[in-house]
Parts: structure tokens; C-alpha cells; sequence
């Protein structure tokens, strides 16, 4: 709880400059540096808490056009752990992320009245909260931010002689400011691109921010989503630290890393900073998706198995594929269509001929009769078509992008279309209204909205020809078959300053809405591009929470900051390549970042065909992705599990294992949705101390204690995984017990149908049997893995589950719809102990859920087990519960380098504990003799 600031807690030191503090020569700037900055002549608290300042700009230029000459500055500790920097034009109000798309503070009105313009001005100031304080030097205008615990910077804007950057920069179309970094800092961050050399950004690399419909196989370019955020980790003499950095700015922007500093050049908006102070990473997750939202709750078919290909022509195709995967035995609840499904490639139709309705509903029937689900695919181009009831009634309500007062025309799948506007309220009630419509019509259970970067076949002005068919019906569907012609003549079609717009520095234009088309209200396209996928998943979620009382499903190619309250998110297009499969990790992993958990990678690969290795290798990852979905290209062989015996033997191991995994993967997405904790993690959040998996891009975590150490090259039978300090057990087989004392890289068998999944100590890991679909995984009984250090004789370890109604538009506790247990076990003087807590049981005690079986790893193995009791009262030889201790392998060094220390695991079958009601069970381990 932050109160307001009062003058008692805000340190104002107040300095007067000499009249010679700003000189500078302008001769002696470097080229690559632009300007003279600014200098700040006031600086004051205002009502409400926060300090306002203004700034003056210390010698025009006209690179990248005119510098602005007045910028109010706003400064304000918004809560105990979120610092907020904003500068704008003080004369002007300026283009910003809407308020109403993401909700945030307002800054205070413009005040135009700039003050004394004397020589004489403020030159340092402090500004203090809870974790972080700011301070500043007025002339040039710089600031900093650093931790209030140690004093530590993170965050330092100004600029001196010897440093690659220069001074802020604010003109209409070129913003320009920067910070030094330590030489060791990590960053992660930045998206979306395809990062070849991992997840740890890389010094010199191109980082350009724009949403681009570019296939994911192009490395180091602005991809489908676009987030300026980064979090930064540190380590100084063994105490790690992490905060972030968010951008808040929808325009193209270029973030230029050199290692020891970071500059960004953004071509519109204003600068709207957020600092979070973490330290811890998880920390870091939760106060950024505090600000911008948290993720989604997710239903929990969405975290089963789901299938699609772009070219299941017609119903009987899809109805074999289900139906193969049942013959193969191989889990899946959702099939999803492509485009296949419409007519004429038009959104919220159907195609009378290869997918008749009542046919279709008759499979729906079917399928959602065992719990399976059924998504399709919308793009956002409607088709111009005076005879499509969807197009009549979007010109009727007025809800197309403009320009020049009509309908921005482009090109997609169907031909000529015009791009809705859902920065309109118009669109978002159109738009509603449609998808009420095409549920009546088809009963989808989600939605996939595609192409909304937004993607456009052609480019500049264009025109339906005359006296020819466009498209043509045949050849590939992505040729521009529109008269166009280049848009150049506005400065928004060609800003002075060119970001590496599709690693090429093509017209931002390019593939895409001209920049000078407008929005509703007036708003370029040049200023909002980055948020079209954004507002368009806001407006679909909006209309499912309508439908029918359910929770939303909805996955978007285009992202943004806030995206994750809203969608989950796939990859893009991908390529069958080892490279790609290894690249899915790192993009993966920053989308738990970015407030996006819900994420994967088409798995084999979108296009083109996956060798029979590698589809073997990828399930085993992406059965492992929080988003699990195999799909392929319309062009490319078909690539379903069960077309390969290989491959259908690898998915029964990997996807078996997941759907046993569900209750503890949707505990996590509970986990997402109360905090932001990423589903899948880099290392390094369990694990902030160990230098050693900063960089790690080739494992990763599930929570904060289950690490996935896949295959990642052809020809390979074994994978080198790395194992932070502590014991590890393999969930396949929990004999194998990996102790690392100091961490240390272990060689682990991994033939063709193995991937490598181990449990760390303290824990306790809720699991089930599961089955096919998630409907029926959800009902067979619970399991209990309980983890203590290697040989333990002291330990404690604790887990927790989730329950609840899982297609309620709310994920939470207190609706009489869910339940919530954390699970403890103790090792004490020879005792194991393991206990519940229950909150809301009713839910669960309704439903039935039991669990039948504990396992305790890593007990100390030189005598049995014996004097069971549960809930106080002894177990009796006539009950059916067992009690039986098998010794654990070991691998990799031992905790204190003893070779005949021994451990064991101690199962306890035949137990009925409701999971609803609070249990103890407990057990004596015999002593060494």
C-alpha cells in the first residue's frame, strides 16, 4: 500500500547551475550523436504526489527534422515497487498507447506556462520510495534510477564524452535516449524476434520493434508482437539481482545494445518509462504484469494436446484425424481448421461443400460429447463483397480503417479486403455482434486471430483491377493482384528517421496499412500500427466473455505489452529445422516475460517437412511447450504423430507424461493468472544465483521445479543438461537421482524416444494417470512426489494444486467453484511427515478427487520404513495400503562425496485421502546400525 508522498519524503536538493553549465561545442560532437540535449529550469511536487519539471532544449538542429523546445517532464513512485518516468511535449499533447486499451494514471495536464528561462537552473535532484529513487541532472538534462537497498543504478541517462551515446533527443519523429549498463548485466527482453544466439540479448545485434508479418525463420528481425521491455540481471559477488525496464510506446523503434550501454531511436509517441525493481525475476513478472495486466486464466482443455494443418480440405479429413489419433493412442482434445472451413477464404463462414453444416454439427456433437474441443481461424481483412452479410453490415456501421475518407483497400487470402478499425467502439460492438453470429452458426470453443500485425499482400494505394480476376484461384494465394501504387509523399510514409523495419529498412508501410491511413478519432496507423493485433484480441475476448458465460480461448500471432491479459500466443511460422526447433525455446522462455505464458512453437514445424528424427525430437519439447500444438503448412506433406510409428511412440512418452502433468500445469496457469509467474522459466528464476544458467537457452523449467533437458541436435543419443546445485530425480524413472554440489554440466542417455525430465528437491509434485483427453486425465486419481535432498536425515518440501470449474469466466477462489491445497512434508529425527491444507473444499470433496499414492524420493536408505499412520490412527497389516522403499541410482557426484551414501524412495499405494479434506500421514525411517 503506497501512501501519498509528502514533502517529508521527497528529497528535493536544489542546486543553481552557473551560467557556463551548459556549454557545449557542437563542433566536438561525434556524428552519431544528435543534438545537445536539454536543460531542466524547474522541477516541483505537485497535489496527488509526484514531481513535474520542464525542460528547454540547449541548441536546435534539424536532423530527423526540428527539435521540440519545450518538454514537460513527470515523475512519480505510482506504488511500492513500480517508478513511472514520462516525458513529453509540454505545448502539444502527443500520440500515447490509449488509456482506455491499456489502463494506467494519467499524467498531469500540460502546463504550457514554462517559467524563468534564466541562466541559473536546478541541476541535481532526489527523489525517493519504497525500493527506487530518482535523481537528475539538469544541464544536459539526464537521469537516473537507482535501488534504494544498495544504491546500485539502474538506470542512468546521461551522457559523457566518452560514452557511444549522446543526449536526449525529442523531435516529432525521432525520439532518442539512452543508459549505460555494467559489463556483466544480462538482459532478456525486447521481442519479438528469433534470437539465434539465445535468450540473453547480444551486443550489437539488431533489436527493431514493429509488428511484421516476416516469417519466424528470419533471425534477428521485428516479428509478429512488439514489447520494449527488458529485464536486467546482475550478480555482484554472489547476491543476483533483476529489474525491468518497460518503453511504453507503440511506435517503430530501433534498441541498439552495445553491452555497457542501451540507446533507443523511436520514430513517434513520447518517452513513458516503468521501472521495477524485482529483485527476484519472478518479483520482476509479478510487478510488471501488476501494471499491464495479469495473463489469462486458460480453460484446462487448452493445455492438452491440440492439432491443426492449413489444408484439411473437408470434414471427413479432420473426422480421420481424430480419429487416428484415438487408434494410435496418442492424447488430443482440440482440432483446429486453417482456412479450409471458409467460403472463399471468408471470415465467419462456412463452406456449404467440404464443410456442411449439419455434418459439421454432428461431429461437433460428437466431439464435444468427450470433452474434446474445436477452434477456427480468423484473419481481419473483410472481404469487399456486396453480396457478404459481414462486409454489409461493416460499411453500414462504419467500422473500416480510412484513407482518404474511404476504406483502406488491401489484399489477403479472399482477395480485396478492408481492415476493421478496433480502436473504433463501433468495430468492438460489430465485431461482437459478428462472432455471436458465427456461434450460432458453428459452436467453436476458441478463437485464432491471424495476419493482424496487420498482414497485407500488398503494398501503398491500391485498386480492385478491372477486366481481370483477383485472385486468380490458382497458384500460391499471397501475390498481390490489386493495382497499387507507392505511398511517399507524407512524411508518415517516409519518416526522416528509418528503423530496420523487416531487417532491411523497408517503408514501414511495406506488406501492411499505409502509415497515413487513420484510425478512429484521427489516429494514424504511423502512430497506432503495433497495437492492431492487440486491439483486435482486446475486442475478441470481449465478445467471447459474452457467449454462453465461458472462459475465453483465444491465440494471436500480433502481441503486445498487455497482450497476455487476453491471449495466448504462438510463434508464427517456423521451419522443420533443428535450428528452429532450438530457437523455440529462447522465444518461448521471453514470452513468460513479456506477461504472455501461454505460449509454443508449432511443433515439427510449420514448413517444410520435418525429417522423421526431428518430429521425434520436437514432441518430446513441445509436449513439454505451455501451448502444445502441432500444425503445418498447406504446401507441406502431412506431419500428424500418427504418420510416423517413431514419431507416435516419442508422443505416447512425452504427451503421456504431460496429461499425467495437467493438474500441476494448471495449477501454474493459476499461478500466471494471480501473479505472472511464467509457466515455462529460464533457469535462472528458481535459480538467480548460479552465473551459470544465465545464458542457458537449451533446458528450461516448468514452475519453479521441473526442468526439461531435451535433444536438440540430429544424430544425438544422449544430451549434455546442466543441473544448478542440489539433487534432481528423473520423472521417468525416479530411481535416477542426479546430486550436484556445486552445479555441473551430467551426460544423460537420451535414445530416440527418451527426453529428460527431473524433479528438484523441496518439493511436491501433484500428478494423475492420465489419458486421451483432458476430461477423463481430470478424474483418475491423484499422486503425490515428495523430494528431499539425496540420503536426507533433515528436509522439508511443499507443493500446491488448483481446482476449480475451469470454463468459468473466473479463475479464482470464493465462488464455491474451486479449491486450493497446499501440500507439506517434513523430515524430522527419523519422522516423514506429509500433510494438507485445504481452502474452499467443497468444490472438490463434489467432485470426488482422491489420492491414492505417495512417493518420497531421496530418503536416507540404511533402514526400511515402518509405523504408518494416517490422520493419527496406525495403519493395520490388514489394510490395503502398502508400503514399499526401493533404493535410488545415482549419477554425477554426491552431496558430501560419499559413493556409499544411499538413498530411497518410500511408496505408499492404496490410499483414498480426499483431496478436499485435510490429511497427515506419517512414517518412521529406521536408523543407521
Amino acid at each position: 500500500m503506497v501512501t501519498s508522498l509528502t514533502l517529508a519524503s521527497l528529497l528535493l536538493v536544489l542546486l543553481l547551475c552557473t551560467a557556463g553549465a551548459n556549454s557545449s561545442s557542437s563542433s566536438s560532437t561525434p556524428p552519431t550523436k544528435i543534438g545537445n540535449g536539454y536543460r531542466l529550469i524547474s522541477l516541483g511536487e505537485i497535489p496527488g504526489g509526484g514531481l513535474v519539471g520542464h525542460l528547454i532544449v540547449n541548441q536546435k538542429n534539424n536532423i530527423y527534422g526540428p527539435d521540440l523546445p519545450h518538454l514537460q517532464l513527470f515523475v512519480k513512485h505510482e506504488t511500492e515497487d513500480r517508478l513511472r518516468v514520462h516525458i513529453t511535449d509540454a505545448e502539444t499533447q502527443r500520440w500515447e498507447v490509449p488509456y482506455n486499451l491499456l489502463p494506467r494514471e494519467q499524467p498531469p495536464r500540460l502546463q504550457k506556462t514554462i517559467g524563468r528561462k534564466g541562466k541559473n537552473s536546478v541541476t541535481v535532484s532526489e527523489y525517493s520510495g519504497s525500493e527506487l529513487i530518482f535523481s537528475c541532472i539538469a544541464d544536459p538534462f539526464g537521469f537516473a534510477v537507482r535501488r534504494k537497498s544498495n544504491g546500485e543504478t539502474l538506470f542512468n541517462s546521461s551522457a559523457d564524452g566518452s560514452d557511444p551515446f549522446g543526449s536526449l533527443v525529442f523531435k516529432d519523429q525521432y525520439l532518442e535516449i539512452s543508459t549505460k549498463l555494467p559489463k556483466d548485466a544480462s538482459l532478456y527482453g525486447l521481442g519479438e524476434n528469433t534470437q539465434p544466439h539465445g535468450i540473453k540479448l547480444y551486443p550489437n545485434d539488431p533489436y527493431t520493434l514493429y509488428t511484421t508479418d516476416v516469417s519466424a525463420i528470419t533471425l534477428n528481425t521485428d516479428l509478429y508482437g512488439s514489447h520494449p521491455v527488458y529485464m536486467d540481471l546482475r550478480n555482484n559477488g554472489g547476491q543476483p539481482s533483476a529489474h525491468a525496464v518497460l518503453l511504453l510506446n507503440s511506435n517503430g523503434m530501433d534498441v541498439f545494445y552495445r553491452g555497457t550501454s542501451l540507446t533507443y531511436k523511436v520514430i513517434g509517441g513520447v518517452f513513458d518509462f516503468y521501472f521495477f525493481p524485482g529483485p527476484t525475476p519472478l518479483g520482476v513478472v509479478d510487478q510488471y504484469t501488476s501494471f499491464i495486466g495479469r495473463p489469462a486464466p486458460m480453460p484446462y482443455w487448452s493445455l492438452g494436446f491440440h492439432q491443426c494443418r492449413w489444408g484439411y480440405h473437408n470434414l471427413s479429413v479432420v473426422e480421420d484425424v481424430v480419429e487416428n489419433y484415438k487408434k494410435a493412442q496418442i492424447p488430443l482434445d482440440v482440432i483446429w481448421n486453417d482456412d479450409d472451413h471458409m467460403d472463399g477464404k471468408k471470415d465467419f463462414t462456412l463452406n456449404p461443400n467440404n464443410y456442411p453444416r449439419p455434418k459439421l454439427l454432428a461431429f461437433l456433437d460428437k466431439i464435444h460429447s468427450i470433452g474434446m474441443k474445436y477452434i477456427v481461424i480468423i484473419d481481419p481483412g473483410i472481404a469487399v463483397n456486396s453480396s457478404y452479410g459481414v462486409y454489409q453490415r461493416g460499411i453500414a456501421n462504419d467500422v473500416f480503417i480510412k484513407y482518404a475518407g474511404e476504406p483502406y483497400l488491401a489484399q489477403v487470402w479472399p482477395g480485396a479486403v478492408n481492415f476493421p478499425d478496433f480502436l473504433n467502439p463501433k468495430t468492438v460492438s460489430w465485431w461482437g455482434d459478428e462472432i455471436r453470429r458465427f456461434h450460432e452458426l458453428v459452436p467453436v470453443d476458441g478463437l485464432w486471430i491471424d495476419m493482424n500485425e496487420v498482414s497485407n499482400f500488398c503494398t501503398g494505394l491500391c485498386k480492385i483491377p478491372k477486366g481481370k480476376q483477383c485472385p486468380t484461384g490458382t497458384g500460391p494465394g499471397w501475390i498481390c493482384c490489386l493495382d497499387c501504387k507507392n505511398i511517399t509523399e507524407t512524411r508518415w510514409d517516409d519518416p526522416p528517421y528509418k528503423i530496420n523495419a523487416s531487417g532491411l529498412q523497408v517503408p514501414i508501410g511495406y506488406k501492411t496499412i499505409a502509415t497515413s491511413a487513420v484510425h478512429y478519432n484521427g489516429v494514424l496507423e504511423y502512430d497506432a500500427h503495433s497495437l492492431y493485433g492487440f486491439s483486435q484480441t482486446v475486442a475478441t475476448n470481449k465478445a467471447l466473455q459474452g457467449l454462453e458465460g465461458k472462459r475465453p480461448f483465444i491465440l494471436s500471432r500480433s502481441t503486445y505489452v498487455g497482450s497476455g491479459k487476453y491471449a495466448a500466443h504462438w510463434t508464427g511460422d517456423n521451419q522443420g529445422t533443428w535450428e528452429n526447433l532450438r530457437y523455440s525455446i529462447s522465444t518461448m522462455l521471453n514470452f513468460g516475460i513479456f506477461g504472455v505464458p501461454m505460449v509454443g512453437s508449432d511443433i515439427c514445424g510449420f514448413y517444410p517437412q520435418p525429417t522423421e528424427e526431428l518430429c521425434n525430437r520436437w514432441i518430446e519439447v513441445g509436449a513439454f511447450y505451455p501451448f502444445s500444438r502441432d500444425h503445418a503448412n498447406y504446401y507441406s506433406p502431412r506431419q500428424e504423430l500418427y504418420q510416423w510409428q517413431s514419431v507416435a511412440e516419442s508422443a505416447r512418452n512425452a504427451l503421456g507424461m504431460r496429461y499425467k502433468l495437467l493438474p500441476y500445469l494448471y495449477t501454474l496457469s493459476y499461478e500466471a493468472h494471480i501473479s505472472g509467474a511464467p509457466i515455462a522459466r529460464p533457469l535462472f528464476f528458481s535459480f538467480p544465483s548460479y552465473s551459470e544458467c544465465y545464458g542457458l537457452s537449451t533446458q528450461f523449467l516448468l514452475g519453479s521445479s521441473l526442468m526439461v533437458s531435451p535433444v536438440l541436435e540430429q544424430g544425438k543419443s544422449e544430451v549434455q543438461a546442466l543441473f544448478p546445485p542440489g539433487t534432481w530425480y528423473s520423472l521417468f524413472d525416479m530411481t535416477q537421482t542426479i546430486a550436484s554440489k556445486e552445479g555441473s554440466y551430467v551426460t544423460l542417455d537420451a535414445p530416440l524416444h527418451v527426453v529428460n525430465v527431473h524433479l528438484y528437491q523441496n518439493t511436491i509434485l501433484p500428478m494423475q494417470q492420465g489419458g486421451l483427453i483432458s476430461k477423463e486425465a481430470r478424474m483418475t486419481p491423484f499422486s503425490l512426489i515428495v523430494t528431499f535432498p539425496a540420503g536426507a536425515t533433515e528436509g522439508a518440501a511443499k507443493g500446491n494444486i488448483f481446482l476449480d470449474e475451469d470454463e468459468l469466466p473466473e479463475m479464482k477462489l470464493g465462488n464455491g467453484y474451486s479449491t486450493y491445497v497446499d501440500f507439506y512434508a517434513t523430515l524430522t529425527k527419523g519422522t516423514v511427515k506429509v500433510w494438507s491444507q485445504v481452502q474452499e473444499s467443497k468444490y472438490a470433496l463434489g467432485k470426488g478427487w482422491y489420492i491414492g499414492k505417495i512417493a518420497v524420493l531421496g530418503l536416507d536408505g540404511s533402514g526400511g520404513a515402518s509405523a504408518l499412520e494416517i490422520d493419527g490412527n496406525p495403519v493395520t497389516g490388514a489394510s490395503n495400503i502398502e508400503l514399499t522403499a526401493t533404493e535410488q541410482k545415482f549419477l554425477g557426484e554426491l552431496e558430501d562425496g560419499d559413493d556409499k551414501k544411499k538413498s530411497v524412495m518410500v511408496e505408499v499405494s492404496g490410499l483414498s485421502l480426499a483431496v478436499g479434506k485435510n490429511f497427515a500421514i506419517s512414517w518412521k525411517m529406521g536408523t543407521k546400525g
